[in-house]
Protein backbone atom coordinates (compact mmCIF):
# COMPACT_ATOMS: atom_id res chain seq x y z
CA UNK A 1 0.00 0.00 0.00
CA UNK A 2 2.78 2.31 1.04
CA UNK A 3 4.28 1.97 -2.48
CA UNK A 4 1.33 2.76 -4.28
CA UNK A 5 0.74 5.63 -2.08
CA UNK A 6 4.32 6.50 -3.27
CA UNK A 7 3.35 6.18 -6.70
CA UNK A 8 0.45 8.36 -6.61
CA UNK A 9 1.91 11.34 -4.98
CA UNK A 10 5.09 10.94 -7.74
CA UNK A 11 2.59 11.03 -10.16
CA UNK A 12 1.05 13.92 -8.85
CA UNK A 13 4.27 15.88 -8.45
CA UNK A 14 4.80 15.66 -12.06
CA UNK A 15 1.36 16.99 -12.87
CA UNK A 16 1.69 19.61 -10.78
CA UNK A 17 5.47 20.57 -12.46
CA UNK A 18 3.83 19.71 -15.54
CA UNK A 19 1.01 21.97 -15.29
CA UNK A 20 3.68 24.68 -13.59
CA UNK A 21 6.03 24.73 -16.62
CA UNK A 22 2.69 25.75 -18.77
CA UNK A 23 1.40 28.92 -16.36
CA UNK A 24 4.54 30.18 -15.40
CA UNK A 25 7.44 28.83 -17.84
CA UNK A 26 9.90 31.72 -17.18
CA UNK A 27 9.98 31.22 -13.11
CA UNK A 28 10.23 27.50 -14.17
CA UNK A 29 12.93 28.25 -16.50
CA UNK A 30 14.48 30.48 -14.12
CA UNK A 31 14.73 27.57 -10.81
CA UNK A 32 15.31 25.02 -13.73
CA UNK A 33 19.16 26.43 -14.72
CA UNK A 34 19.63 27.38 -11.40
CA UNK A 35 19.42 23.78 -10.38
CA UNK A 36 21.19 22.57 -13.66
CA UNK A 37 24.33 25.39 -12.94
CA UNK A 38 23.77 23.30 -8.96
CA UNK A 39 24.57 20.34 -10.14
CA UNK A 40 26.75 20.69 -12.59
CA UNK A 41 29.17 22.71 -9.80
CA UNK A 42 28.41 25.91 -10.78
CA UNK A 43 27.33 29.72 -9.60
CA UNK A 44 25.99 32.64 -11.31
CA UNK A 45 27.77 36.32 -10.46
CA UNK A 46 26.49 39.59 -11.35
CA UNK A 47 29.04 42.01 -13.92
CA UNK A 48 32.44 42.74 -12.03
CA UNK A 49 32.55 46.98 -11.75
CA UNK A 50 34.55 47.51 -14.46
CA UNK A 51 33.80 44.76 -16.75
CA UNK A 52 31.54 45.79 -19.87
CA UNK A 53 28.09 44.51 -18.33
CA UNK A 54 29.31 40.70 -18.56
CA UNK A 55 27.32 38.42 -15.95
CA UNK A 56 29.14 34.86 -15.64
CA UNK A 57 29.20 31.08 -14.37
CA UNK A 58 32.10 30.49 -12.45
CA UNK A 59 33.12 26.92 -10.13
CA UNK A 60 35.88 24.34 -10.50
CA UNK A 61 39.14 23.92 -9.26
CA UNK A 62 42.87 24.01 -10.88
CA UNK A 63 43.79 26.15 -14.05
CA UNK A 64 41.63 28.47 -15.34
CA UNK A 65 39.28 27.63 -17.97
CA UNK A 66 37.57 30.41 -19.85
CA UNK A 67 34.42 29.38 -22.11
CA UNK A 68 33.02 31.45 -24.71
CA UNK A 69 29.52 30.86 -26.31
CA UNK A 70 28.05 31.60 -29.85
CA UNK A 71 25.91 33.87 -31.90
CA UNK A 72 22.27 33.48 -30.80
CA UNK A 73 23.78 31.29 -27.80
CA UNK A 74 24.73 32.18 -23.89
CA UNK A 75 26.81 31.27 -20.70
CA UNK A 76 24.24 28.41 -20.46
CA UNK A 77 25.57 26.54 -23.16
CA UNK A 78 28.44 25.29 -21.25
CA UNK A 79 26.61 24.14 -18.13
CA UNK A 80 26.17 20.37 -18.62
CA UNK A 81 29.70 19.77 -19.91
CA UNK A 82 30.99 21.93 -17.12
CA UNK A 83 29.81 18.84 -14.80
CA UNK A 84 32.62 16.90 -16.73
CA UNK A 85 35.50 19.65 -16.41
CA UNK A 86 34.91 21.61 -12.53
CA UNK A 87 36.47 18.31 -11.13
CA UNK A 88 39.59 19.47 -13.09
CA UNK A 89 39.84 23.35 -13.93
CA UNK A 90 38.54 26.51 -12.76
CA UNK A 91 35.72 28.14 -15.20
CA UNK A 92 34.72 31.08 -16.24
CA UNK A 93 31.83 31.38 -18.73
CA UNK A 94 30.37 34.56 -19.19
CA UNK A 95 28.10 36.21 -21.60
CA UNK A 96 28.57 38.67 -24.09
CA UNK A 97 27.61 41.89 -24.35
CA UNK A 98 24.13 41.75 -26.44
CA UNK A 99 23.41 37.74 -25.51
CA UNK A 100 22.52 35.75 -22.46
CA UNK A 101 21.74 38.21 -19.51
CA UNK A 102 24.53 40.82 -20.54
CA UNK A 103 23.57 44.11 -21.77
CA UNK A 104 21.71 45.21 -25.10
CA UNK A 105 22.77 48.62 -26.64
CA UNK A 106 21.90 49.07 -30.15
CA UNK A 107 24.55 51.33 -30.70
CA UNK A 108 27.23 49.34 -29.60
CA UNK A 109 30.27 47.82 -31.67
CA UNK A 110 29.55 43.98 -31.30
CA UNK A 111 31.97 43.48 -34.13
CA UNK A 112 34.52 40.19 -33.32
CA UNK A 113 37.45 42.86 -32.54
CA UNK A 114 35.08 44.41 -30.34
CA UNK A 115 34.39 41.27 -28.46
CA UNK A 116 37.75 40.75 -28.44
CA UNK A 117 38.30 43.96 -26.34
CA UNK A 118 35.25 43.04 -24.08
CA UNK A 119 37.35 39.66 -23.41
CA UNK A 120 40.28 41.45 -22.77
CA UNK A 121 38.39 43.60 -20.06
CA UNK A 122 37.04 40.24 -18.22
CA UNK A 123 39.87 38.59 -18.12
CA UNK A 124 41.60 41.70 -16.56
CA UNK A 125 39.27 41.99 -13.82
CA UNK A 126 38.64 38.21 -13.13
CA UNK A 127 42.09 36.44 -14.52
CA UNK A 128 45.63 36.91 -13.67
CA UNK A 129 48.40 35.07 -16.11
CA UNK A 130 47.59 33.31 -19.13
CA UNK A 131 44.63 30.83 -19.43
CA UNK A 132 43.03 28.64 -21.47
CA UNK A 133 40.14 29.44 -23.83
CA UNK A 134 37.70 27.60 -25.05
CA UNK A 135 34.66 28.81 -27.57
CA UNK A 136 31.85 27.47 -29.59
CA UNK A 137 31.23 28.95 -33.09
CA UNK A 138 31.26 32.59 -33.26
CA UNK A 139 32.74 32.34 -29.80
CA UNK A 140 35.65 29.99 -31.16
CA UNK A 141 36.06 32.78 -33.70
CA UNK A 142 36.67 35.54 -30.87
CA UNK A 143 38.94 33.21 -28.45
CA UNK A 144 41.31 32.79 -31.69
CA UNK A 145 41.16 36.28 -32.66
CA UNK A 146 41.78 36.98 -28.85
CA UNK A 147 44.90 34.35 -28.80
CA UNK A 148 46.50 35.71 -32.00
CA UNK A 149 46.19 39.26 -30.64
CA UNK A 150 47.24 38.77 -27.78
CA UNK A 151 49.19 35.20 -27.47
CA UNK A 152 51.04 36.25 -24.35
CA UNK A 153 47.72 35.68 -22.30
CA UNK A 154 46.58 31.65 -23.68
CA UNK A 155 48.32 28.72 -23.05
CA UNK A 156 45.40 26.78 -25.16
CA UNK A 157 42.47 27.09 -27.18
CA UNK A 158 39.45 24.62 -27.38
CA UNK A 159 37.92 25.76 -30.69
CA UNK A 160 34.11 24.04 -30.80
CA UNK A 161 32.85 24.26 -34.75
CA UNK A 162 34.24 26.94 -34.77
CA UNK A 163 33.37 30.21 -37.06
CA UNK A 164 36.00 32.47 -38.52
CA UNK A 165 37.38 30.57 -41.93
CA UNK A 166 36.34 31.10 -45.53
CA UNK A 167 35.26 27.30 -45.49
CA UNK A 168 33.59 27.18 -41.96
CA UNK A 169 31.31 30.07 -44.31
CA UNK A 170 30.36 27.42 -47.19
CA UNK A 171 27.96 25.74 -45.45
CA UNK A 172 24.01 25.89 -46.93
CA UNK A 173 23.01 27.86 -43.91
CA UNK A 174 25.62 31.02 -44.10
CA UNK A 175 25.05 30.99 -48.37
CA UNK A 176 21.30 31.60 -47.51
CA UNK A 177 22.66 34.34 -45.34
CA UNK A 178 24.50 35.67 -47.91
CA UNK A 179 21.70 34.82 -50.80
CA UNK A 180 18.80 36.37 -48.71
CA UNK A 181 19.84 37.26 -45.67
CA UNK A 182 18.23 34.64 -43.96
CA UNK A 183 19.60 32.18 -41.09
CA UNK A 184 18.07 29.55 -38.84
CA UNK A 185 19.91 31.39 -35.97
CA UNK A 186 17.61 34.66 -36.26
CA UNK A 187 14.91 33.94 -34.99
CA UNK A 188 11.93 36.57 -35.95
CA UNK A 189 9.43 34.97 -33.91
CA UNK A 190 8.88 32.05 -30.87
CA UNK A 191 7.93 29.42 -32.99
CA UNK A 192 10.70 29.62 -35.32
CA UNK A 193 13.29 28.46 -32.60
CA UNK A 194 12.15 25.24 -32.81
CA UNK A 195 13.39 24.95 -35.94
CA UNK A 196 16.43 27.08 -35.16
CA UNK A 197 17.18 24.41 -32.61
CA UNK A 198 16.49 20.98 -34.75
CA UNK A 199 19.17 22.89 -37.39
CA UNK A 200 21.65 23.46 -35.23
CA UNK A 201 21.91 19.90 -33.61
CA UNK A 202 22.20 16.47 -35.13
CA UNK A 203 21.66 14.25 -31.54
CA UNK A 204 18.85 15.49 -29.06
CA UNK A 205 19.19 16.69 -26.02
CA UNK A 206 17.19 17.41 -23.28
CA UNK A 207 15.11 21.04 -23.02
CA UNK A 208 12.16 21.28 -20.53
CA UNK A 209 9.30 23.35 -22.18
CA UNK A 210 9.85 26.15 -19.70
CA UNK A 211 13.63 26.91 -20.26
CA UNK A 212 12.81 26.21 -24.22
CA UNK A 213 9.74 28.69 -24.17
CA UNK A 214 12.31 31.40 -22.10
CA UNK A 215 14.70 31.20 -24.54
CA UNK A 216 12.20 31.25 -28.00
CA UNK A 217 10.47 34.44 -26.32
CA UNK A 218 14.21 35.75 -25.64
CA UNK A 219 15.28 35.18 -29.13
CA UNK A 220 12.37 36.36 -30.79
CA UNK A 221 12.50 39.93 -28.64
CA UNK A 222 16.13 40.31 -29.95
CA UNK A 223 15.65 39.39 -33.25
CA UNK A 224 16.45 43.43 -34.35
CA UNK A 225 19.44 43.77 -32.32
CA UNK A 226 21.24 39.99 -33.90
CA UNK A 227 20.26 40.82 -37.13
CA UNK A 228 22.54 43.80 -36.48
CA UNK A 229 24.90 42.06 -34.86
CA UNK A 230 24.84 39.55 -37.21
CA UNK A 231 25.89 41.64 -39.80
CA UNK A 232 28.90 42.97 -38.05
CA UNK A 233 30.48 39.68 -37.80
CA UNK A 234 29.72 38.75 -41.22
CA UNK A 235 31.59 41.78 -42.22
CA UNK A 236 34.80 41.00 -39.21
CA UNK A 237 38.08 39.64 -41.29
CA UNK A 238 38.50 36.22 -41.34
CA UNK A 239 41.46 34.17 -39.68
CA UNK A 240 43.19 33.86 -42.74
CA UNK A 241 42.95 36.83 -44.25
CA UNK A 242 44.66 38.42 -41.16
CA UNK A 243 47.73 35.16 -40.46
CA UNK A 244 49.46 32.54 -42.20
CA UNK A 245 50.27 30.67 -38.86
CA UNK A 246 49.17 31.09 -35.63
CA UNK A 247 51.46 29.06 -32.51
CA UNK A 248 48.90 28.75 -30.08
CA UNK A 249 48.27 24.95 -29.09
CA UNK A 250 44.50 24.05 -29.83
CA UNK A 251 42.53 21.38 -29.89
CA UNK A 252 40.22 21.37 -32.79
CA UNK A 253 36.84 19.70 -32.51
CA UNK A 254 33.40 19.43 -35.29
CA UNK A 255 30.48 17.65 -35.17
CA UNK A 256 30.48 15.80 -38.79
CA UNK A 257 26.90 16.88 -39.20
CA UNK A 258 27.23 20.71 -38.50
CA UNK A 259 24.86 22.57 -40.95
CA UNK A 260 25.62 25.94 -39.37
CA UNK A 261 29.14 25.87 -40.21
CA UNK A 262 30.67 23.51 -42.90
CA UNK A 263 32.93 20.83 -41.36
CA UNK A 264 35.40 21.39 -43.72
CA UNK A 265 36.32 24.25 -41.71
CA UNK A 266 38.19 22.08 -39.39
CA UNK A 267 40.96 21.43 -41.45
CA UNK A 268 41.24 25.07 -42.62
CA UNK A 269 41.78 25.70 -39.13
CA UNK A 270 44.28 23.02 -38.79
CA UNK A 271 46.09 24.93 -41.90
CA UNK A 272 46.04 27.88 -39.06
CA UNK A 273 47.69 26.06 -36.21
CA UNK A 274 50.69 23.71 -36.85
CA UNK A 275 50.57 22.97 -33.20
CA UNK A 276 47.00 21.21 -33.13
CA UNK A 277 44.65 18.46 -32.34
CA UNK A 278 41.71 17.74 -34.75
CA UNK A 279 38.95 15.49 -33.47
CA UNK A 280 36.00 15.12 -36.00
CA UNK A 281 33.06 13.91 -34.08
CA UNK A 282 30.33 11.39 -35.93
CA UNK A 283 26.58 11.73 -35.32
CA UNK A 284 27.05 15.39 -33.68
CA UNK A 285 26.01 18.64 -35.05
CA UNK A 286 27.15 22.46 -34.22
CA UNK A 287 26.78 21.78 -30.88
CA UNK A 288 29.27 19.27 -29.27
CA UNK A 289 29.25 20.81 -25.87
CA UNK A 290 25.49 19.82 -25.61
CA UNK A 291 25.28 17.15 -27.90
CA UNK A 292 28.02 14.44 -26.34
CA UNK A 293 29.26 16.46 -23.30
CA UNK A 294 30.56 13.72 -21.72
CA UNK A 295 32.63 12.17 -24.70
CA UNK A 296 33.62 16.17 -25.93
CA UNK A 297 34.88 16.78 -21.90
CA UNK A 298 36.92 13.85 -22.00
CA UNK A 299 38.98 14.51 -25.34
CA UNK A 300 39.24 18.10 -24.01
CA UNK A 301 40.92 16.55 -20.87
CA UNK A 302 43.08 14.58 -22.94
CA UNK A 303 44.10 17.50 -24.55
CA UNK A 304 45.26 19.11 -21.52
CA UNK A 305 47.26 16.15 -20.54
CA UNK A 306 49.57 15.99 -23.19
CA UNK A 307 50.20 19.58 -22.82
CA UNK A 308 51.29 18.79 -18.96
CA UNK A 309 53.27 16.15 -20.71
CA UNK A 310 54.85 18.71 -22.37
CA UNK A 311 55.39 21.23 -19.87
CA UNK A 312 52.97 23.70 -21.92
CA UNK A 313 50.34 24.39 -18.38
CA UNK A 314 50.67 27.47 -16.41
CA UNK A 315 50.11 26.43 -12.55
CA UNK A 316 50.28 29.93 -12.16
CA UNK A 317 46.84 31.03 -13.34
CA UNK A 318 44.25 32.19 -10.88
CA UNK A 319 41.35 33.71 -11.01
CA UNK A 320 38.38 35.38 -8.84
CA UNK A 321 34.98 35.05 -8.48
Amino acid sequence: MFLLYASLACAALLLLLAVFQRLAPLRCAHAAMALERWRCGLRSYPPAAKDPGMPYLAGGHGELLVLVHGFGADKDNFTRIAAHLTPHYRLLIPDLPGFGDAGRDPQRDYSITAQVEHLRTFLDQHGAGRVHLGGSSMGGFIVAQFAARYPERVASLWLLDAAGTAAAQESQALRGYRDHGSLPLLVTCEADFAQMLDYSRHRQFFLPYAVRTALARRAAADYPLHAQIMQQVAASPLLEQQYRSLTTPALIVWGERDRILHPDGAAALAALYPDHQSHMMADIGHLPMLEAPRRCAADYRAFRQQLAQRGLTNNKVTASA
